[in-house]
C-alpha cells in the first residue's frame, strides 16, 4: 500500500491548502486553467508545502499527458524518452524536480522543445529560481513563489487525516504536531500515520506524538533559501544587539550540522557591524570557529554560542565599511588622479617633487602634509561613531589631527 500522504494527495484545485494567491478566485493559475491554457512555470518554495501537488493537479485538470523527470537523478537519455513522448501528443507537460540541480547540457537540450512549445516545463526547485535557473531556462517559464502554510492549513491538513484515520486528536496534542512541523503538510500527514500504527485508543495524546516525533522537521538545508534566510536572521539579530534571537538563529544553523556557511557570515559581521567598535571581536571570532571546526557538532555549538553572546551584545560601528564604500565610489566615478610626487616610490626627477617627510621624525608621530590625489585633497570618508570607548579615542585623535591640518 502507497504512503498516507501519497494517497491523500489533492486532485482538484480545491483541496490544496493554501496558495490562494495563485489558486482563489483571482489567481492566475486557477484562471489560467478556466481558459484550458498552460505556459511554462517554475514553482518555487519550502519543501512540503505542494509543489509537486499543485504541479500534478495543473496537468490532471487539463488532461494533459505528462511526465516527471527528477534532475538530482535522471539523466539525458531518460529526458530524451520525455520528448519522443510528447512527440506523439499535441500538447505535453514536463514536471522537472529540483530543476536548480539540472546539468548545463540536459537544460541546453531541453531549451530548444520548451522554445519551440513541443513541451510545457514546470519546474520544481527550494531554492529561489532567480539565483539558481539558467537564465536561458527561466526566461521562458512563469515563476511563482509558493507561501508558507498557515497555521490554519495544517490544522484542516490534521483534520482531513484523522477523518481517513478515524482517529481523534486532543489540543495538545495537534498544536504540538502544528509547531513541530515547520509548515510540512508531509509532515504532518507521516507523524499521523505513524502514530496510527502503535496507537491504543481512538485519540491521540501529546505522549502519542512525542514518542513518534524525536526531532522538529527544522527543514533546513545549506542549498535551500530557508538557510539564508536563517543567516540574514542571524546577522540582524546580531547587528540589532538581541541576544536572545541571536541564539534562536544560531540554533537553527546548526541543526544543518555545516559550519562553514555560519563561520564565514560570523567572520563578516564582526567586521561589518561590530568594527571598529570592538575591533578584538574580529580575532576572538577566529578563534571561536577555528575551535568549532576543530570539534565538530555537537560540540561546535559552545564555542560558536560564547562568541554570538559576545557579539550581539558588543558595542557596534560600521564606520569603516561605509568609509571605504564611500572610497570605492568616488573611485567608480572616476574620481582619482596621480599620487602626490612625494609619495612616489623612486625619484620622478620632476623639480615639483618635494621632500617626503617620514612622520616617525616629528612629535607625535604625525607631520602635515599631503597624501590623496590632488583632485581629492580634501576628501573625507571616514566618520567615526562614538558607540564605544575605543572608537570614541579613535574619534579624538582624528579630531586632532585634522585640527591640526588647518593650522
Amino acid at each position: 500500500m502507497k504512503p498516507l500522504a501519497y494517497r491523500l494527495r489533492p486532485k482538484h484545485l480545491d483541496d490544496i491548502l493554501g496558495q490562494k494567491h495563485l489558486i482563489g478566485p483571482k489567481g492566475f493559475i486557477r484562471r489560467m486553467l478556466d481558459n484550458n491554457k498552460i505556459q511554462s512555470l517554475i514553482l518555487y518554495g519550502k519543501p512540503g508545502i505542494g509543489k509537486t501537488t499543485l504541479a500534478e493537479v495543473i496537468c490532471n485538470t487539463l488532461n494533459i499527458p505528462h511526465g516527471n523527470f527528477n534532475a538530482s537523478t535522471d539523466n539525458k537519455a531518460m529526458l530524451k524518452e520525455h520528448i519522443t513522448l510528447a512527440q506523439t501528443h499535441e500538447r505535453f507537460i514536463l514536471i522537472v524536480d529540483e530543476i536548480h540541480r539540472m546539468k548545463k547540457d540536459i537544460q541546453d537540450y531541453l531549451l530548444g522543445y520548451v522554445e519551440t512549445g513541443e513541451i510545457f516545463l514546470i519546474g520544481l526547485t527550494t531554492i529561489n529560481p532567480y539565483h539558481s535557473v539558467n537564465p536561458a531556462i527561466r526566461s521562458r517559464c512563469l515563476i511563482f513563489r509558493l507561501n508558507d502554510l498557515s497555521d490554519e492549513d495544517l490544522e484542516m491538513a490534521i483534520n482531513k487525516t484523522l477523518n481517513v484515520l478515524n482517529l481523534k486528536i486532543t489540543e495538545e496534542a495537534k498544536n504540538y504536531i502544528i509547531r513541530m512541523a515547520n509548515g510540512e503538510v508531509r509532515f504532518v500527514i507521516n507523524t499521523l500515520e505513524g502514530i496510527s500504527f502503535i496507537i491504543e485508543s481512538d485519540t491521540i495524546t501529546i505522549d502519542d506524538v512525542i514518542t513518534v516525533i524525536q526531532k522538529p522537521a527544522i527543514g533546513i538545508d545549506k542549498n535551500e533559501d530557508f538557510y539564508y534566510d536563517a543567516l540574514s536572521g542571524l546577522q540582524k539579530s546580531i547587528r540589532g544587539s538581541d541576544v536572545n534571537a541571536s541564539l534562536h538563529y544560531l540554533g537553527l544553523l546548526l541543526a544543518s550540522e555545516d559550519l562553514l556557511p555560519l563561520i564565514r557570515r560570523l567572520s563578516v559581521i564582526a567586521y561589518e557591524d561590530i568594527g571598529l567598535a570592538n575591533p578584538a571581536i574580529g580575532p576572538k571570532v577566529k578563534a571561536a570557529c577555528d575551535i568549532a571546526l576543530e570539534l565538530g557538532m555537537p560540540e561546535a555549538r559552545i564555542p560558536l554560542s560564547v562568541i554570538v553572546c559576545d557579539m550581539a551584545l558588543s558595542p557596534k560601528s560600521n564606520s569603516a565599511l561605509l568609509a571605504i564604500d564611500a572610497a570605492i565610489k568616488d573611485i567608480e566615478e572616476g574620481k582619482s588622479g596621480p599620487l602626490p610626487l612625494h609619495l612616489k616610490n623612486t625619484y620622478s626627477f620632476d623639480p615639483n617633487q618635494t621632500k617626503y617627510l617620514y612622520p616617525h621624525d616629528y612629535p607625535g608621530g604625525w607631520v602635515n602634509q599631503q597624501y590623496l590625489p590632488d583632485i581629492l585633497k580634501d576628501a573625507s570618508y571616514y566618520e567615526p561613531k562614538t558607540t564605544s570607548k575605543y572608537e570614541s579615542a579613535l574619534k579624538e585623535r582624528y579630531d586632532a589631527i585634522n585640527k591640526a591640518k588647518k593650522r
